[in-house]
C-alpha cells in the first residue's frame, strides 16, 4: 500500500494505491464554493491530471456535508457583475475540467449537495451516495436561477426532471437521485467508504491507456450528430486497438489468463 498526503487549505488530497481522493475542506462552511476553494480544487485536478500513478480521482466533502454550492456571503459581499461573471467563469472552467482530466472522477456524496455542489456531482464521471444523502438546486428560493447547474443537471437527467428540481428548489433524496440518473449507486452511510472504493478498484484493474482514451471519446461524441459520432468512435476503437493495452488484454483473454497492463 503506498499512501501519500499533499496538505492544502480547501483541498486536501490523500493518495492510496492509484486512487487520488480530493476532499472539501470548509467544513464549517459546508464546502461552500468560494473563489479560493474553487482555485484550490481547479489545481489540485491539474496536478492529478498530470499524474500517471493517479488512476482514479474521488470528489469527497469534509464534515456534515458534500457541498452546499457557492459562498453566497462572499457573493454579497463582492457585488458587482466584474465578480460575478470571474466567479462563474473560473466555477465552469473547473466544471469542464472533471471531464477533461484522463482519470474517471467519482463523487463520495454524504449530507446535502445543493446548487453548485449538486452540478458538482452531475459534473463528475461517477457518483456514490450515502443513503441519507440529498441534493438540490436551490437557488431559486432565494431568487436566482441555478443556471449553471442546470448545464450539468440537464444532462444527468430528464428534461422534466431536471426542471422540476432547477424551477422548485425541493430537494430530492438518493434512492430518486438513483433512478433518476444523478448518482450510480447509493450505500448506508457506514458502508459508503467501501462502495466508493469497490467502484474505483474495480476501474483501477483495467487498462489506464483504455480508460483514458474511452473517457475522451465518450465527452467528445456526446455533442456529435449520430453519423458523426459513429465515425469518430470508430477512429477511437482503431487507435485503443493498435495499442501494447489492447494487444495484452485480447491475448490473455484467448490464453485465459490474466491480463498485464503496460500503462502509460
Amino acid at each position: 500500500m503506498n499512501t501519500t498526503t499533499h496538505d492544502d487549505p480547501y483541498v486536501l488530497r490523500a493518495d492510496r494505491d492509484g486512487i487520488a481522493t480530493l476532499t472539501l475542506n470548509r467544513p464549517q462552511q459546508f464546502n461552500a464554493l468560494s473563489q479560493a476553494m474553487i482555485a484550490a480544487l481547479q489545481g489540485a485536478l491539474d496536478a492529478v491530471a498530470a499524474d500517471a500513478a493517479v488512476r482514479v480521482v474521488v470528489v469527497a466533502g469534509a464534515g456534515k456535508a458534500f457541498c452546499a454550492g457557492h459562498d453566497l456571503k462572499e457573493m454579497r459581499a463582492n457585488h458587482d457583475k466584474a465578480f460575478m461573471r470571474r466567479l462563474f467563469q473560473q466555477c465552469g472552467e473547473m466544471m469542464v475540467a472533471l471531464t477533461r482530466i484522463p482519470q474517471p472522477v467519482i463523487a463520495r456524496v454524504h449530507g446535502i449537495a445543493t446548487a453548485a455542489g449538486c452540478q458538482l456531482v452531475s459534473m463528475c464521471d461517477l457518483a456514490v451516495a450515502a443513503d441519507g444523502a440529498r441534493f438540490a438546486t436551490s437557488g431559486i428560493n432565494v431568487g436566482l436561477f441555478c443556471a449553471t447547474p442546470a448545464v450539468g443537471l440537464s444532462r444527468n437527467l430528464g428534461r422534466k426532471q431536471a426542471l422540476e428540481m432547477l424551477l422548485t428548489g425541493d430537494f430530492i433524496d438518493a434512492r430518486t437521485a438513483l433512478q433518476q440518473g444523478l448518482v450510480n449507486r447509493v450505500a448506508p452511510h457506514d458502508a459508503l467508504d467501501a462502495e466508493v472504493e469497490n467502484l474505483a478498484r474495480s476501474i483501477v484493474a483495467k487498462s489506464s491507456i483504455a480508460i483514458g482514451m474511452g473517457k475522451r471519446m465518450f465527452y467528445q461524441q456526446l455533442d456529435m450528430g449520430l453519423d458523426a459520432a459513429y465515425q469518430y468512435a470508430s477512429e477511437a476503437m482503431a487507435c485503443n486497438m493498435m495499442t501494447e493495452d489492447a494487444a495484452a488484454g485480447i491475448d490473455a483473454f484467448i490464453g485465459k489468463r490474466q491480463a498485464a497492463w503496460k500503462g502509460c
